[in-house]
């Protein structure tokens, strides 16, 4: 059994929910423990991955938030940075499932969010339990 921690980014209550009971649903089915921790917002994710990857208490990592398209550029911004930050983590060779939802609108959220649908949670803890298995049987 490995220990995951879930890092969201918590702006919408009602999508970060779903997303989270996604993963804590595919951890759980795989035997794994889940905590969460909430940051205040998509570009603090990769930091606090960072700094709870340093205490040496967690096997993997599932980053959780939804970033959705406004009328500014901040989008791209926050976008762009929050997946180069989690990718450069997991390229050092941490496990970390990219739950990072980067959205149209509310609409699209919800149907990735919902687990009953496309259940993006669920797949970013699976891909932080995959590359977890790999990082063993590689030795890392």
């Amino acid at each position: 059994m490995a220990r995951f921690l879930i890092v969201e980014a918590r702006f919408y209550d009602a999508l970060n929910d779903m997303l989270i009971a996604g993963a804590k649903a595919a951890l759980k089915a795989a035997g794994h423990k889940a905590e969460v921790v909430t940051v205040p917002g998509a570009l603090e994710i990769p930091a606090a991955i960072s700094l709870a990857d340093a205490t040496g208490d967690y096997d993997g990592y599932v980053a959780i938030g939804v970033v959705i398209r406004g009328e500014t550029y901040h989008f791209e911004i926050v976008a762009g940075e929050s997946a180069r930050g989690v990718m450069a983590l997991t390229m050092d060779g941490i496990a970390i499932g990219n739950g990072i939802l980067t959205v149209e609108n509310e609409e699209q959220a919800l149907v990735r969010a919902d687990p009953a649908q496309k259940d993006k949670g669920g797949e970013a803890a699976k891909a932080a339990i995959a590359l977890y298995g790999l990082k063993d049987k590689f030795g890392g």
